[in-house]
This record gives C-alpha cells, structure tokens and sequence, in this order.
C-alpha cells in the first residue's frame, strides 16, 4: 500500500491560523499544474511500483481547482500509477467553493471523500479566522455533497480559540453530529510564528485560552464524540465505524507515500523528502530540471522515535513485537523500561503485546512520548 499526496497551493485568501504553505495568486495556476504533471512523470518510480491505496488533494484550497484542471490530473494519475479500484481519494475543499455546479462536477471524477474546513459553525469564529464562509454555507456544502451522493465527507473543527466558552464548542460539535457526517477532526488552535495569529497575540490584542478551559474542552469533544458513536482513533481525529481515513493512517502507521507540488513531503520507509516551500520556485525548478529539494537519511534512532510517536497518537498503539523486529532487542528493553512507569499510573496500556494511551494518557500524551524517545 502506498499513498498520493498533491498540494494545492492556491487560496482566495489567507486564514489568519494557517501556517500551511499557499498563494493568492491564481496567475501561476497554469504554470503549477504543466509542472505538476511534469513531476509526476518524473518521479513515478519512486513509489517502486506499489499500488495506489490513497490519493490525498490538500493544501491551501484544493477546490479552487476546476474539471479542466482535474481532468489533466487524473489522466496523469491513470497512466502513471497502478491505482486501486478500491482507492480513496480525498478533495480538500472550501464550503463556499461547495457551490450546485462544482459539486455536481465532482461527480464526473473519481472523488470518494471529501475534506471540509468548516473550523466553526459561529460567525463570530469565522469572521476572527478570516474564514469566507459563514455558517449557513458550511452547512448547506455538506447537505449539497450528500444529496449528490458524496457522503463520506469529514469535516474540520478549531478549538481554543481567544473568548471560545465551553458552551459554544458544545454547539459546534452538535451541529457537527447533526449533520451526519461519519468523520471529524478536531484540532487546538496553535500560534505559529509568521502567522497573522501570532502577530495579534505578539501584540497583546489576544489572549490564549488557559490550560484547564482547554483541557475542558477536549474533555468535551471526546465524550460528545464517542457517545454518538465515533471512534477516537488518532488524537485529532474521530470517525464512525468503516469510515477511518485511510491517507491519513498511513502517516501515522508507517506506509509509504509521494508528496508532490510546493511544499509537499514524501516518504519511502528510510527517508525524507521535501520541496521547496514557495510556488515560483517550484514551478522554475521543475522547467528547468533543477528543483532544489531537501532529503533526510533517516537512522535507527530516528526511525525509532518516528514509530513512537506516531503509534501511539492512534488507538492501535505500539505492536512490542514489530517494535523488536524493526529495532533490535536494545531499543525494545529501552521501551518496555520507559514505559513501566507510565502503565503503573494508568496512562499507558500492555495488552496483548500492544502499547496504547488510555483515557487519562491522552491528556498527557506528548509527555509519555518524550519519555519513551531515545535521546
């Protein structure tokens, strides 16, 4: 199994959280997709051969995209890839893009999920978050995609934001389940520096919410969550039975996976490769047939820690057994030694060879993490 992630860097506007890389400009449309296709053909091999289980349009805003652009796209996808008849395949999309006629032009490709950022359903929210929708075309997009037959649509939720009270994030999360839509990922506002965010909080016109509301808050979301059946499956992300995202549990579980466009990552199993973060540049490196890319070489002891951290965010854990195969018998005791005191207090669980967070371990994870890493 391997996956297909495509960055779309094209946005109408920039959110004041986002720290994912994108560009305003629409100009360079035409130059980003001749050079997309270009370095799909160029780099089909890295894969080796392994089928397509996953493909993944993110970005920026995948759905400012239209079927002329699609349709190149998957033509190069077809002729280039073994890709499975049971793939998924993921559209990040605005619900303000979510118009009658995209929808129905979606259907003309093979699109089988759809992503979409809603981050709030309060317009307060959204006005904060420079977001171009509002609340009744949040909810109007998904009801548009499952009259259309796309009903696998995850939606995306922000909590912790400056003001946000519990009985809001409450809401927010009721709507969410009255839609319907069997999966949601649900993430803690960050202020990363370069963002819009950042400068406001830098210039004291904001104030973070304090740890014990957040923590009520993520309380929240997986009480509410799990008693209307999701699974919390990953730390960020819930979803109904049958409905898991495939792309994004391969990150988490060690598969394969081509990154291309601006900024995207790729993966093979001993190394890291990524472009370089800006459009023009991009698109003059693969014209030009020098593309300045980055790799890391990645060692037992980074892949170790790798497998540490992105097992145990999910709840299949750490399997002890594929831990001692991939590491040897040295970083397995270090492990189990670094984790006993951790499954004494009740964070981390051993059942049947597998590590796993429980409840109270979730709450503290990123702290279980680093004692488990090899430094």
């Amino acid at each position: 199994m391997a996956g297909l992630y495509i960055h779309v860097p094209f946005c109408a506007k920039r959110c004041v959280y986002c720290d994912f890389y994108s560009n305003t400009e629409m100009r360079f449309k035409e130059p980003y997709i001749r050079a997309l296709l270009k370095e799909m053909d160029s780099r089909r091999e890295y894969l080796e051969g392994e089928r397509l289980e996953t493909i993944y349009f993110g970005g920026g805003t995948p759905s400012q995209l239209n079927g002329a652009d699609f349709t190149r796209i998957f033509e190069a996808i077809s002729r280039l890839f073994n890709v499975s008849e049971e793939a998924e395949i993921t559209l990040e999309a605005n619900p303000d893009d979510m118009c009658p006629e995209y929808v129905s032009l979606l259907r003309d490709f093979p699109f089988n999920r759809i992503s979409m950022g809603v981050q709030s359903f309060q317009e307060e929210d959204l006005r904060f978050l420079n977001r171009r929708h509002d609340r009744a075309q949040a909810i109007q997009a998904v009801e548009r995609c499952q009259r259309q037959g796309l009903t696998n649509i995850s939606i995306d939720l922000i909590y912790g934001l400056p003001g946000q009270t519990e009985r809001q994030w409450e809401e927010n999360l009721d709507q969410a389940i009255r839609l319907g839509t069997p999966h949601l990922s649900a993430y803690h506002l960050t202020y990363e520096k370069g963002t819009a965010l950042y400068k406001l909080l830098e210039a004291g016109k904001i104030t973070p919410v304090d740890e014990e509301l957040s923590v009520t808050l993520f309380s929240t979301l997986i009480d509410k969550l799990t008693s209307a059946g999701f699974q919390h499956y990953e730390i960020s992300n819930f979803a109904r039975p049958g409905f898991i995202s495939k792309h994004n549990s391969s990150y988490w579980t060690g598969k394969k996976y081509l990154g291309l466009g601006p900024s995207a990552h790729s993966y093979n199993g001993t190394e890291r490769e990524w472009n370089p973060s800006s459009l023009p540049i991009y698109i003059y490196g693969i014209e030009n047939g020098c593309l300045a890319t980055e790799s890391e070489t990645l060692d037992l002891y980074t892949r170790y820690n790798d497998f540490i951290i992105t097992g145990l965010r999910t709840m299949w854990g750490i399997s002890l057994k594929e831990l001692r195969t991939l590491f040897g018998d040295r970083l397995f005791a270090y492990c189990q030694e670094q984790a006993e005191s951790h499954i004494r207090r009740g964070s981390l669980s051993n059942e049947k060879g597998r590590l796993t967070l429980t409840k109270t371990g979730i709450f503290i994870s990123d702290g279980i993490m680093s004692d488990l890493l090899w430094v």
